[in-house]
């Protein structure tokens, strides 16, 4: 039994101080079950579920049902009510205030627009993932970056039941989720899409190949990768632009924010498969990007590259100095000439080389490698 603790701070301290909370991260990452073990240290709380027929109807009219409850409101896909959010300006402003409201998401793009449209200022987010290395024992850091993160996939039996999952978890979020989205593709052209960018995983993204391969306009392209990336199935990590006098790549770096659902989709379903498969590199990037982005608390990320080949994987701005990142799936990681010229043209405090494992040491002047294992534990 995982009890996610750093959660359960984060939406104590956001019920403490502002009228709404909102827990957001994608289906099936624990979003309901770490509500409820929120919701069992109070006796005042009262539990929406709009996937419940009978809760989504006593909402009919959201002012009445709402209005005078008192204590701790829980409202569970509450994307399937937008015109909550409206209702919840009026209740949020009012003073005294008899109740607060937890609001839990799947889908960030209609409610960060809803939020951002009417509860600015009266709402906290409070980003949630599945399983990472601060919530794992250091022993399973191989199976969480072969399973993933989602805890059904984690926490499964066997490889196999974990691939049996996530193949149902697929088709669910395909044939169901994705409509909900507002997708007007057919599931079976959505799975091509997000399988052709797996095997893109760590790569800029080239929008024109997509589409022509898809058959589809780029436009058209555009639209389902914005709705993966906004259910928090895919990551696109923007370049840094600065006038450094170079060239640089101006399209996203795009990574699948899960490596059980990577696998899956490129069948690959065991350790083995992993080691000996094409894309153990871009696999163990974006695992360790993950990784460390979650143990940095999710703070603004590029990365950098430019037309001659030089490029960092991972800039991040800490205490006003830049850090860079490189992530080597190797133990015995080497400077290169690209990793000079960084330090020099982004003009980096220090440029970590993260690798597996839990070492740390020194490879040259303000270049150093460290293990995961390690920078998780020493939060950088």
């Amino acid at each position: 039994m995982f009890i996610r603790k750093q959660y359960l701070r984060a939406i104590a301290a956001g019920v403490e101080e502002t009228p709404v909370t909102i827990l957001l991260g994608p289906r099936q990452c624990g979003k309901t079950t770490l509500a409820r073990d929120f919701a069992a240290s109070r006796a005042d709380t009262i539990f929406f579920d709009l996937e419940n027929p009978r809760d989504f109807a006593r909402l009919t009219d959201p002012l009445l049902a709402l209005e005078k409850l008192t204590g701790l409101v829980v409202l569970d896909e509450v994307q399937r009510r937008p015109e909550l959010f409206a209702v919840l300006r009026v209740l949020a402003d009012r003073q005294p205030l008899p109740a607060r409201f937890l609001l839990l998401g799947s889908a960030s793009p209609d409610i960060v627009s809803g939020v951002s449209e009417t509860l600015a200022g009266r709402a906290r987010f409070v980003d949630m993932r599945g399983f990472s290395l601060t919530e794992v024992p250091a022993a399973d850091a191989e199976k969480l970056w072969l399973r993933g993160g989602f805890p059904n996939a984690f926490l499964a039996a066997s490889d196999h039941a974990t691939q049996r999952w996530l193949t149902d978890f697929v088709r669910t979020f395909l044939e169901r989720d994705m409509p909900a989205l507002g997708t007007k593709f057919p599931a079976m052209e959505n799975r091509r899409l997000w399988t052709m960018l797996a095997h893109c995983h760590g790569q800029t993204l080239n929008l024109s190949a997509l589409s022509s391969s898809l058959g589809i306009s780029a436009h058209a392209t555009r639209r389902q990768i914005d709705l993966f990336t906004g259910a928090f199935m895919l990551r696109q990590l923007p370049p840094w632009f600065e006038n450094t006098g170079k060239r640089v790549v101006k399209s996203p770096k795009i990574f699948l924010r899960d490596s059980g659902v990577l696998h899956h989709l490129l069948g690959i379903n065991s350790r083995d498969g992993l080691l000996g498969h094409p894309v153990l590199g871009a696999s163990w990037e974006g695992f360790a990007l993950e990784e460390t982005l979650t143990a940095l608390a999710h703070p603004e990320a590029w990365f950098w590259r430019t037309q001659a080949g030089a490029e960092l994987d991972l800039l991040v701005l800490r205490d006003g100095q830049r850090v860079g990142f490189e992530f080597k799936h190797t133990s015995a990681p080497k400077t290169t000439r690209s990793m000079h010229i960084v330090l020099e043209d982004l003009r980096l405090a220090r440029l970590l080389v993260v690798i597996p494992g839990g070492d740390r040491f020194p490879l040259a002047e303000k270049i150093e490698a460290v293990g995961l294992e390690q920078l998780i534990q020493q939060g950088g």
